[in-house]
């Protein structure tokens, strides 16, 4: 499809193809967050050798987000490695109609531990430091987090998404379980 409505016009739109709306809702907006940049040197046989490492977090908030490191002599090409880490380190989140997490749930990654709970409309995301970076760039809106532990931004975030990895979803519990999904759901006993 030509997008000039007289095709006799030879403007400079002339051979452009119009873009339909099914392509344009395919596109995936990635966001990325620099969490942390911090200097790191390594002892070597002339002294200190100085490096930049860059801890950053991408998602799409659609359920999808990563955590990655990049380290490199310089931060801009520091930040470029970490997100590339991010990328192949991308995991998909079960999320409920009112965007938040199925059920409660600890993380654990070094020193850090997390533990997530979910929240009511209107509740917003309520955690700290790096933890509500991932959560929001996850796509969930209502969500209480609390930080237990050490205070590592990098931990925190891989805690965190250590935590989200283990969410499962009612009808993935009744598969496991072999039982039917009214049986979850029934409280009597």
């Amino acid at each position: 499809m030509i997008n000039s409505p007289n095709p006799s016009d030879k403007g400079k739109n002339a051979n452009r193809v119009r873009r339909t709306k099914k392509s344009q809702d395919k596109i995936v907006r990635w966001e990325q967050r620099l969490v942390q940049i911090q200097r790191v040197s390594k002892v070597v046989k002339g002294g200190k050798k100085l490096s930049f490492r860059a801890t950053v977090i991408v998602g799409n908030q659609n359920s999808q987000v990563g955590v990655g490191v990049g380290k490199a002599d310089e931060v801009s090409t520091a930040v470029k490695k970490a997100v590339n880490d991010a990328r192949k380190n991308l995991i998909k989140i079960p999320l409920t109609k009112g965007k938040t997490v199925p059920h409660n749930v600890i993380g654990i990654d070094g020193a850090c531990k997390v533990l997530i709970r979910p929240a009511g409309p209107g509740t917003g995301v309520i955690a700290g430091s790096s933890i509500r970076i991932v959560l929001e760039l996850a796509g969930i809106q209502n969500i209480l987090a609390k930080q237990l532990g050490g205070n590592n931004l990098l931990n925190n975030a891989r805690a965190t998404i250590v935590a989200l990895k283990s969410l499962k979803t009612p009808q993935q519990v009744a598969q496991e379980r072999d039982i039917p999904l009214e049986k979850i759901f029934s409280y009597n006993k």
